[in-house]
């Protein structure tokens, strides 16, 4: 337990000055691991099990889930495509967590995200559990998708989100090195440096609350009105929050979950109504951690 840090900033966490005055900075991050996905195609020995539209459904063993495959599809063809004209649409810019396969199997989407500037961090080489992955495999697959993305999106990855980490994931992007830093955590509501690391490692946390990946779990969101009502009062918190302290806010989100038409309204409310607020730093988390760099040197 005493490997743990339990108090954090604790009462007193540091004024992040963040640009403008912002009593918030608001991040959000497009997931794109289609493709990329369990399948026997891929050599694995299952179907896929987790972040689709049958939640429960057990894996397939030695054969293909066609209906699964479908839901993932949907994501690459349409719902991508869909969240990115609405980001396009009103000039925001984006993170875009990229599973090196699934870019590599749809460079379109490489070249679209290259073309509107948005940034591109690593997540991985495959859409898997890391955890039970050999270690020099993982490896591999962290140089591979730096390479992938470097060759597709014309720059070398600064951020990394593995997602279901291994207890070797931090160590090996540190040996790898090249990165401001990593968000495989979920542990406060501002950038920290880790603790004892040499060299200094920043830690730029995400989320599974603000993130539509609820609308797949078990009495998770019924609808987009759930979506929107979740992720307005989360940032009117945050923003009352921020004339004492501000704070940073994460907003995770899928192709094949809030590229769907029946979500995809409530993603576009929610970017009228934060662009509708004063004193809000709408940002790439490359910029928040270069700002944290500059502000709050380790």
């Amino acid at each position: 337990m005493t490997e743990r840090d339990l108090v954090g900033y604790g009462d007193c966490p540091p004024p992040p000055r963040w640009p403008g005055e912002a009593r918030v900075a608001v991040q959000f991050v497009l997931n794109i691991e289609e493709g990329a996905e369990s399948n026997i195609l891929n050599g694995d020995a299952r179907s896929e099990a987790w972040l689709h539209e049958l939640p429960g459904r057990p894996p397939r063993i030695g054969e293909r889930d066609l209906s699964v495959e479908g839901m993932y599809e949907y994501g690459s063809r349409a719902g991508v495509w869909r969240i990115l004209e609405l980001f396009q649409a009103r000039g925001l810019p984006l993170t875009v967590f990229a599973v090196g396969l699934a870019l590599a199997l749809n460079p379109q989407i490489a070249h679209a995200l290259r073309t509107a500037g948005h940034e591109v961090a690593g997540h991985g080489y495959r859409w898997l559990d890391y955890r039970q992955i050999p270690e020099d495999e993982e490896r591999a697959h962290i140089r591979r998708t730096i390479e992938t993305i470097e060759g597709l999106c014309g720059k070398r990855p600064v951020g990394w989100y593995t997602g279901r980490v291994s207890h070797n994931t931090r160590r090996l992007l540190r040996e790898e090195g090249g990165f401001l830093y990593d968000s495989d955590a979920y542990n406060d509501d501002l950038p920290y440096w880790l603790a004892g690391s040499s060299p200094p490692h920043l830690v730029i946390p995400y989320t599974l609350v603000n993130n539509d990946a609820r609308y797949l779990f078990p009495n998770g969101l019924a609808c987009g009105d759930d979506f929107f009502r979740l992720l307005q009062d989360a940032f009117d918190i945050l923003w009352q929050e921020g004339e004492r302290c501000p704070k940073m806010m994460s907003v995770g989100l899928h192709g094949r979950i809030s590229g769907h038409p029946a979500r995809a309204l409530a993603l576009a409310r929610f970017l009228d109504y934060v662009r509708s607020r004063d004193r809000t730093w709408i940002c790439r988390r490359e910029a928040i951690a270069r700002h944290w760099l500059a502000e709050h040197p380790a």
